[in-house]
């Protein structure tokens, strides 16, 4: 017997240091054990290369399951195939399904029962796929043990005896049916008598596009000085694609400098039956309508980044099918989530996602309708703009990571807890804080994602990037983060007023506004000090000019602020002078902690352990100033009350699926029942906060429950709120500014990218330092006997 095989189960420790056995570590071998053990979930679907809109949404949606909950399942695929379709695949599919092939469904359904992790299959359906082979395809499905789901692309009205009985069948064996719109759901439901139970409505995916400039694409595609209508697809006759070059002459006539663009090629399956006799006509209609210098066909399946760098720089999009019962188009959804403008015929997909000034409907084969619909908007560049923003913000909630979530909660609920969802953590991404800060400073508001600079600057947003970057820079040494810091250290001292004080808000000329006369500013004051203080911590790791520039900036900044007695504006300060460390301060900082614990005192009760009479914003500030003032002092109490105030505030924000922090359309009040809270109005920046103090906390007193915390409080950026919806964008790297009752709030300003970027900094940070901290981190002792077993195999 070897030495490995010697090795217990308690030899392997599981503490912050990695042991190695024969260049695996242990964390290598944990990973190995957790992914053969992981759950599978099973796509049968059309997949790439095959050239097909179900394979492009298979492979978009698997991404992004991927992307959000590779530590939750994994995914497989059994690629649907003919004796006149084969393909070969970039990574070989678990299984091939040849629909052609006898006895094909019947060894699928038994290799599929066999395979252990396996726990749903997932039908991609289109009735072309089964046309020939309904039978085959019906004990298939029929003899699956697991849970079952389909995905119906198609869904039609006023079905005949037999459709419905098909439909009917696939939905009594399915544990659920997904549809992608509100209108195909109620045809199930009142056409095909499925209970509204069994159906689940998500959205077609779309695509987070990173931001281009249009005349910049323009230029790079020669359509320079262009007026650019596109279409995109798989051409076919139902494309309807004469509806356009009909109505172009009038286009013209009215803007001579409008260039049609028809991108995709044939379909395949159009190809095998008759060629290229559509484009043909089309080219042919070109010609005879003297259009040839206002129509460029793009004959190409185009990849991805293409496809969207083409409808970045489209400025209206045309979608002309005369199908009226086609239930959704992939291809105006990703037009939507580029930007684009849309004039759509009447299917029931656009008739959803286009009401409310999101685009406009024109009835089908109408070319009147069409040219009088493009003219006027090419005439009216603020209605483009409108139209573009009202769709953007209608499409958000169908982004691909949103779709992602909204599969893997059905999946966790189908499964029967044998899925337990675990959101994986993006990449740290400066992008949107590079691009909010300028010379100057940061830009305190975006439209969408682009920098407001009507909006100008405030202290507030600039001392909570400086923290930001420097917690970056502590983590990786990214000399860029240098100029960063520099420029929002001297927006700081741009705000020192010759008496002491800081002022917040500046605009765009960078002159002080009148608002600062009208707000009371101590609270920015107090992050200032914050700001001040974390450069200050880090001086032994920072270039000594900032440390320098800092201290005599808090220097003049002292003799004022004991005046001040805003409950958070003190918090700030607090944990500014902990992070400064100065003895001479001590004073200050136990004055302001007293003044605290007064105000708890005062207050609290058996039932209400606060400091206030209300919960408002930014309440975890208070307990961990507290707590920052006992890591100074000494003071226990100080502890005792950051503890049991903390805890009631957890008490109050989280729930068992997660955090809600406190609505800032209404207060929690000492006298009223939680019940009565107003949905809606959290804001990323009291999430970032509470992130923060849980953290302090845990570092603290070791609670296991302020780790699990800290990860459910985190995930709420990434979809576990209320909405299911993303508040953090990983396209652009900044954050949506709150998250409402209905809707996110997709612009993505100074403050909500900030915190986003320190909450994510606090999970790193964490992470690094207690690995094993958070229930999701498995420890020998909790280890099943089977993952126990296979461990002791692998080492």
């Amino acid at each position: 017997m070897t030495r490995e095989n010697h090795y217990s189960i308690e030899e392997i420790n599981m503490d912050q240091k990695q042991m190695n056995f024969h260049g695996l570590t242990l964390q290598q071998d944990l990973t190995t054990v957790k992914r053969k053990n992981k759950p599978e979930i099973l796509f049968l679907t059309s997949y790439p290369p095959r050239e097909c809109g179900i394979a492009t949404y298979s492979q978009d949606l698997i991404n992004a399951l991927n992307n959000k909950f590779e530590n939750s399942f994994q995914i497989s695929i059994c690629a649907l195939e003919t004796d006149t379709e084969q393909h070969n695949y970039e990574n070989d599919p678990k299984f091939i399904l040849n629909t052609d092939e006898e006895m094909a469904f019947e060894n699928l359904a038994k290799k599929i029962n066999k395979a252990k992790n396996i726990q749903i299959v997932v039908v991609q359906h289109e009735f072309g796929f089964f046309a020939n082979h309904e039978q085959d395809f019906k004990l298939f499905y029929e003899a699956i043990k697991m849970p079952l789901i389909f995905v119906f692309h198609t869904v039609l009205p006023r079905p005949d005896h037999e459709l419905k009985l098909k439909v009917q069948n696939m939905a009594r064996v399915a544990s659920s049916v997904i549809v992608m719109t509100k209108n195909a759901a109620t045809i199930l439901n009142e056409d095909y008598l499925v209970s509204e139970e069994k159906v689940t409505v998500i959205p077609h995916g779309t695509h987070l596009v990173p931001p281009l400039i249009k005349e910049d694409l323009k230029s790079q595609y020669n359509l320079s000085n262009k007026r650019v209508l596109s279409t995109f697809g798989l051409l076919g006759s139902g494309k309807s694609i004469e509806t356009t070059l009909d109505a172009m002459p009038d286009i013209v006539a009215a803007h001579e400098d409008v260039l049609f663009l028809i991108i995709g090629k044939t379909h395949p399956s159009v190809s095998k039956h008759e060629g290229e006799k559509y484009r043909v006509m089309l080219e042919q209609k070109v010609i005879d309508l003297k259009l040839e210098n206002h129509v460029r066909f793009v004959n190409q399946y185009l990849p991805l980044n293409k496809l969207l760098e083409y409808l970045q720089m489209t400025d209206i999009y045309l979608f002309t099918s005369k199908d009226p019962n086609q239930a959704v188009s992939g291809t105006f959804s990703y037009a939507i989530s580029c930007g684009c403008p849309v004039i759509s015929t009447p299917i029931p997909h656009a008739k959803e996602v286009l009401m409310d000034d999101a685009g406009i409907i024109i009835d089908f084969e109408h070319p009147k309708q069409l040219s009088d619909a493009v003219i006027r908007l090419l005439d009216d560049d603020q209605l483009r703009i409108n139209i573009s923003l009202n769709g953007l913000h209608k499409m958000a909630a169908t982004a691909w990571e949103n779709a992602a979530i909204a599969h893997a909660i059905l999946f966790e609920k189908v499964s029967k807890e044998a899925i337990s969802l675990e959101y994986k953590l993006p990449e740290i991404n400066l992008h949107h804080i590079k691009k909010m800060t300028n010379d100057f400073g940061m830009v305190q508001f975006a439209k969408i994602y682009k920098p407001d600079i009507d909006s100008g600057y405030t202290l507030d947003d600039n001392a909570r990037a400086m923290i930001a970057i420097c917690q970056h820079y502590k983590v990786g040494q990214d000399e860029a983060d240098l100029d960063l810091i520099q420029i929002y250290l001297n927006f700081i001292q741009y705000c020192l007023q010759p008496n002491g004080t800081f002022l917040n808000y500046v605009n765009e000329e960078k002159e002080f506004t009148e608002q600062n006369r009208m707000t009371n500013l101590e609270d920015s004051n107090g992050r200032a000090i914050w700001a001040l203080g974390y450069l200050i911590s880090l001086k032994e790791t920072l270039p000594p000019n900032f440390s320098e520039q800092a201290e005599g900036i808090l220097r003049m900044a002292l003799p004022n602020l004991y005046k001040m007695y805003s409950s958070r504006a003190m918090a700030f300060v607090i944990k500014g002078l902990y992070y400064q460390n100065d003895p001479k301060n001590i004073e200050l900082l136990q004055q302001f902690a007293n003044r605290l614990v007064q105000m708890y005192r005062h207050e609290a009760s058996e039932d209400w352990k606060w400091f206030e009479s209300y919960l408002t914003y930014g309440n975890s500030i208070l307990p961990e100033a507290l707590l920052c003032a006992w890591l100074t002092t000494g003071k226990e109490t100080y502890k005792e009350i950051a503890k049991a105030s903390f805890d009631f505030l957890l008490s109050k924000i989280f729930n068992d699926k997660g955090i809600s922090v406190i609505s800032n359309k209404g207060w929690l009040h000492k006298n009223r029942d939680q019940k009565d809270l107003v949905i809606g109005g959290e804001q990323p920046i009291d999430v970032a906060y509470t992130i923060m103090a849980l953290g302090k906390f845990y570092t603290v007193f070791e609670d296991a429950e302020y780790a699990q915390k800290l990860e459910n409080a985190f995930h709420w950026f990434l979809g576990n709120n209320h909405m299911h919806q993303i508040i953090y964008n990983p396209c652009t790297g900044g954050c949506y500014d709150g998250l409402e009752e209905n809707y996110v709030n997709l612009n993505q300003g100074a403050e909500s990218t900030v915190s986003y970027l320190m909450a994510r900094l606090q999970i790193a940070s964490f992470l690094k330092e207690h690995p094993n901290s958070t229930s999701k981190v498995c420890n020998p002792q909790e280890l099943s006997r089977t993952i126990q077993a296979e461990l002791i195999q692998i080492v």
